[in-house]
């Protein structure tokens, strides 16, 4: 095991550890921002019909969602949702999607990434973010700079910016450019199996499987680096 040159994060569920999704919360509070609503619809009816929708694209279902590696972003989404239900929400893009993200999915940092992070600074360690996300690149870097303020994150990419999903390879391939590093200087983690451990494997990073903020997974991979906490990862990057 090579100590590396630069950490690449995960954002969800390894950086943040944010609430369980609730698309009515969200959609509730967007509404609140309409200046049409030709049907006088609620939003739970709203929220039904981006269910269907969701579902008929494969958006989000457990099912289908990890066979997806293009993303379709919220940018796209949100307008035809709500202009074709005869809806105008006063807010652009970005405005739609972190009111809708705020009230849906709040969350905190990861317990004792705060202190990883600054450990990673103190060792000269590179650090950037790697993201399965629908909403806009501006308020991902948002959220993350306003939870981790100290962060020296060198980039953020997201799925609804370069079009591909993980585990899709070509989000790492592109976060390898920018860094202008070869794969085996580089370590990913992140908490989900199939779009992290797998996307990093494919890419010829070193994967870290971070599960201390998900419900303990059912299997085990022993070939794996798995850890439960940041200070778990610190021992291993100083042993």
């Amino acid at each position: 095991m090579r100590c590396p040159k630069m950490i690449l994060f995960d954002y969800g569920q390894t950086l943040a550890d944010e609430e369980k999704f609730d698309g009515l919360k969200g959609t509730a509070a967007v509404l609140r921002y309409a200046v049409k609503n030709k049907y006088h619809l609620s939003a739970e009816q709203v929220q039904a019909k981006a269910d269907e929708i969701n579902r008929e694209l494969g958006r989000f279902g457990p099912e289908k969602r990890h066979l997806s590696q293009v993303e379709i972003p919220n940018s796209m989404f949100s307008p035809y949702l709500y202009e074709s239900l005869g809806i105008e929400i006063a807010l652009d893009n970005e405005e739609r999607d972190k009111v809708f993200w705020d009230a849906s999915a709040p969350g905190v940092p990861t317990k004792g990434v705060r202190d990883f992070l600054e450990y990673l600074k103190g060792r000269k360690i590179r650090t950037g973010v790697i993201s399965n996300i629908t909403y806009a690149p501006a308020v991902v870097k948002q959220r993350i700079n306003d939870l981790l303020p100290e962060n020296e994150f060198e980039f953020v990419i997201t799925s609804s910016n370069y079009v591909f999903r993980k585990p899709n390879k070509r989000l790492f391939t592109l976060a390898l450019e920018k860094a202008g590093l070869q794969p085996e200087e580089v370590w990913y983690v992140g908490d989900r199996y199939d779009c992290d451990v797998e996307g990093a494997q494919n890419a010829g990073l070193f994967p870290v499987w971070y599960i201390g903020a998900i419900d303990p997974p059912d299997t085990k991979d022993p070939h794996i680096l798995t850890v439960k906490s940041w200070e778990e990862l610190k021992k291993h990057l100083e042993t």
